[in-house]
């Protein structure tokens, strides 16, 4: 441990009146920048990792004691992502070496904190600052697009660079999955992105991987919508609703063309490529991963404009195989409106197309539209005569509008019944309120006439 003293000639020299400080050098270089002075213990081993949001509190002073900021006087505690330059220099070394509970003092020469510049007003030119920070907490970051807690990352070692696999990209790595610390999968693997539950990993593992940098090594606690689900996993013995660790290493990776990359022939060499890739996924059953093909001939192609006639129709047709297959790929998933969408791109390509007006047929039919199932099925049948299959579904959806014509009938009878129940005891109670209020003004009559009676016989 490296520890320093500052002494009061040092700091005046840099223009401000102090008094001596000391502390551990915690800068990777030992040069002094940081200075580090545990005012109070925390509690466990656990320390924050890059890319873990922290939540702490801080008074900021310059060495002459003029506090500058504080987290305190706002009364919120002030949370960061660590080692992601959202704060300065100093905060993200010394912050990361706080266990929670911690108290320290962080003395931070300007190359660490605001520099030659300062950050005017409050703070002066080449001013070494003194934070007094308390950790509260710290947890792993959320990588899912939704921010469902899902999946979370903890970073061991940072990776080179900002660039990230994407869909595509041949990656490299070593994984290592643990479930209530067994070790049940250990590996090192070379995969194309797209084709990772091929091999026994779940859908969370290339979701982590897409958001790693080269040599980044990380922890990732995936839960079961990521993980093998309610189902498991009977390979590995991984029952239902298990949360999942996986230790990865991102050894290398090869990112995969984008469409700003490519000229117009290789789009169409590319797309012939993964067309035929994803037909072999299908044949075998994983629509997921035929669908992410199917998705990277839309995405090459979609805008692609001036092309020659030729092209122009090499463009057209692929277009048209990826969204008939993407919709044919949802049925089997049973995710019908996103058929349906892939069965309208496809009917703008070719408003006739007979797998087109099928499928969309077939996802209406899914969604339970039955009058615009049966119109898609009949116009099929009109185009297409010999198409038995259309004939069936016209018959299968005319017998579904009937079944929903007569439970209607039933619901509306049932309605219109409990109406008349309703109105007839609304009339029986008004009838007796009548009544009720009739005899009510013949009582007092009575009265009335007894009163009368009574007075005059006295």
């Amino acid at each position: 441990i490296c520890f320093m003293t500052m002494t009061a000639e040092e700091l005046t020299s840099e223009g401000q009146n102090t008094i001596p400080m000391e502390g551990e050098d915690i800068t990777p270089k030992k040069d002094g920048g940081v200075l580090k002075l545990v005012k109070r213990e925390g509690t466990g081993t656990e320390l924050p990792m890059t890319g873990d949001k922290v939540f702490v509190h801080y008074v900021g002073t310059l060495l002459d004691g003029t506090q500058f900021d504080s987290s305190r006087d706002k009364g919120e505690k002030f949370t960061f992502e660590l080692g992601k330059g959202q704060v300065i220099k100093a905060w993200d070394i010394g912050v990361a070496t706080m266990k929670v509970g911690e108290l320290s003092q962080l003395i931070c020469k300007a190359e660490y904190a605001y520099g030659s510049a300062g950050s005017p007003p409050k703070i002066p030119p080449s001013a070494t600052l003194v934070f007094e920070v308390e950790l509260f907490e710290f947890r792993g970051e959320d990588i899912t697009d939704d921010e469902d807690g899902g999946i979370i990352r903890r970073i061991m070692t940072k990776g080179q660079g900002y660039s990230k696999p994407n869909e595509g990209a041949t990656v490299e790595v070593t994984v290592e999955g643990t479930y209530e610390g067994r070790v049940f999968d250990e590996r090192e693997l070379k995969f194309e992105i797209g084709d990772v539950e091929s091999l026994g990993l779940p859908a969370g593992v290339e979701k982590a991987v897409m958001a790693m940098e080269q040599g980044e090594e990380a922890l990732f606690t995936i839960k079961p919508k990521y993980g093998f689900g309610n189902a498991g996993n009977a390979q590995y013995n991984i029952p239902g609703g298990a949360i999942l660790q996986y230790k990865i290493k991102l050894t290398a990776f090869e990112k995969a063309k984008e469409s700003w990359e490519m000229n117009t022939t290789e789009k169409l060499e590319q797309s012939s490529i993964v067309k035929e890739k994803g037909t072999q996924y299908f044949k075998e059953g994983k629509y997921k991963q035929a669908s992410v093909q199917y998705k990277r001939i839309v995405s090459w192609l979609e805008h692609e404009s001036g092309l020659s006639e030729e092209d122009e129709k090499k463009a057209k047709a692929l277009r048209l195989a990826a969204h008939l297959n993407l919709a044919m790929c949802y049925l089997k998933q049973q995710e019908p409106n996103q058929a349906l969408e892939n069965c309208d791109k496809a009917l703008e390509l070719d408003g006739s197309n007979e797998k087109a007006l099928f499928r969309r047929g077939e996802a209406l039919f899914g969604m339970k539209e039955f009058d615009k199932a049966r119109d898609d099925f009949q116009r099929v049948v009109q185009l297409y005569p010999a198409n038995k299959a259309a004939k069936s579904q016209v018959v299968l959806c005319q017998k579904h509008i009937k079944e929903q014509h007569e439970k209607d009938k039933r619901i509306y009878a049932n309605m219109f019944q409990k109406f008349a129940e309703r109105d007839s005891k609304k009339e029986a109670t008004r009838t007796k309120t009548e009544s009720t209020e009739n005899g009510d003004e013949e009582m007092e009559v009575e009265n009335g006439e007894k009163e009368v009676v009574t007075q005059a016989k006295a």
